[in-house]
């Protein structure tokens, strides 16, 4: 067998980047699109506010009217009209005149300022509503202008961000009650083992149950793909390529588990090769994970080869599909986001490959700690469940102490921005 030759993760990360692909644009209700990505910049359709409002309940009313009043030397208003939010008042403002306005409401012709109702005192003369100010105000005073927040066609939702319960208020603002956004790609996903169960079956002695098809299932989703199950297939390599071969033509890109180590019976870079895909790596200089293959065909389509393992597959996927799945949605920050944190624990023994460590992140004392969650062996489960993040240990001659800073990769967040936090 070839022997493998390991390459950095960063660099793993940028080769697979090369062949980033983008999904076509499909209008969808606005409803339906929390949690996908905005397929082209979105234009704001008129001002806001569309017209000068009241930001308070009070009083519209002329400031020039103002200029002698004090505590003193309150002034009298007449209050000619009462309008809530929504309603236009056909009145015009005249001298020492005032209108009872609404949050919300139209400033009506005549006026230039507001004043809040708690600022004002009211009471009847003559059968007629009147009110006093005893403050001098100025022009514009409580009064948001027309196009103070955005002006017609200013872009409020850039292409490639993510539609958020925020972004769908926006949105509904603009009157887009249907949206374009990118359509989610479609990732097959094929089990390969014969020792795997189904997650229903009973165990056997010898057997495990397949836990990566529903880990992976569930992490398309949560990266923003449309997950397919293909199934598995045992370890035969006719059966395997033949599975491989069907499933390209169903997908956008293809994940496969197990079948990437060094056995005698771990043959995907071989099916790659006989599918006419190009193998990027077969080998990257990390633990768990170091023999995560990624191939991709002339026609672009990605086949990634995740291990078998299952805190192994969970780290493959998160450094290498989940970006393709961002930038497949035209996300504008596609890598995982970082954070510095201090160890809690030791780490005494050096590593030449970069380690994944599964791990809590935690702010205490000011600061955030991370701290692995268990065992953390490649083929342990039990500490997957409990982490929200991996501590980062760069390869090298030097163990990790209790105390020291390091990176920490935060699952599903946005905003690493380049693959390069790796070893900066």
């Amino acid at each position: 067998m070839k022997r493998r030759q390991p390459i950095p993760v960063d660099e793993a990360i940028r080769t697979v980047q090369q062949y980033q692909q983008h999904g076509k644009i499909e209008w969808i209700p606005l409803k339906e699109s929390l949690n996908r990505f905005i397929a082209e910049d979105i234009l704001a359709d008129h001002d806001v506010p569309a017209f000068d409002r009241s930001p308070y309940d009070g009083f519209a009313l002329r400031a020039a009217d103002t200029k002698e009043a004090s505590s003193e030397h309150p002034v009298d208003f007449e209050v000619i009209d009462h309008i809530g939010a929504g309603v236009v008042s056909k009145k015009t403002i005249g001298s020492f005149q005032a209108i009872r306005i609404m949050t919300g409401a139209k400033i009506p012709d005549g006026a230039d300022v507001v004043i809040m109702l708690e600022l004002t005192k009211t009471f009847e003369q003559d059968g007629r509503p009147f009110m006093s100010v005893k403050r001098r105000l100025k022009q514009g005073d409580n009064i948001a202008r027309q196009g103070e927040e955005t002006v017609k066609g200013k872009v409020m939702v850039k292409k490639g961000t993510k539609v958020t319960p925020g972004v769908i208020a926006l949105l509904a603002t603009f009157g887009y009650a249907v949206v374009p956004v990118v359509k989610k790609p479609i990732i097959g996903i094929i089990s390969t083992g014969t020792e795997l169960l189904q997650v229903s079956d009973a165990i056997v002695d010898g057997k495990i149950r397949n836990s990566n098809l529903s880990m992976v299932f569930a992490q398309v989703l949560e990266a923003g793909g449309e997950p397919l199950d293909l199934g598995g297939v045992s370890d035969d390599f006719d059966q395997s390529y033949e599975a491989v071969k069907a499933a390209v033509s169903k997908v956008d890109m293809l994940i496969t588990t197990g079948g990437v180590s060094v056995g005698d019976f771990d043959y995907l870079p071989a099916i790659y090769e006989k599918l006419g895909a190009q193998v990027l790596f077969n080998k990257v200089a990390m633990r768990p994970g170091s023999v995560t293959t990624v191939a991709a065909l002339p026609s672009g389509q990605l086949l990634f080869g995740l291990s078998g393992n299952p805190a192994a597959c969970f780290v493959g996927f998160e450094l290498f599909v989940q970006p393709i799945i961002n930038m497949w949605g035209l996300k504008k920050n596609p890598y995982p986001a970082f954070a510095e944190a201090k160890l809690t624990h030791d780490f005494p023994k050096a590593n030449p490959f970069t380690r994944f460590v599964r791990a809590t992140l935690q702010f205490t004392g000011g600061q955030l700690s991370a701290t692995p969650t268990g065992l953390d062996k490649s083929s342990a489960v039990t500490s997957l469940a409990d982490a929200n993040c991996f501590i980062v240990l760069p390869g090298g001659s030097r163990g990790f102490q209790a105390g020291d800073k390091v990176r920490v990769l935060l699952f599903q967040y946005e905003g690493g921005g380049s693959p390069c936090w790796m070893t900066n």
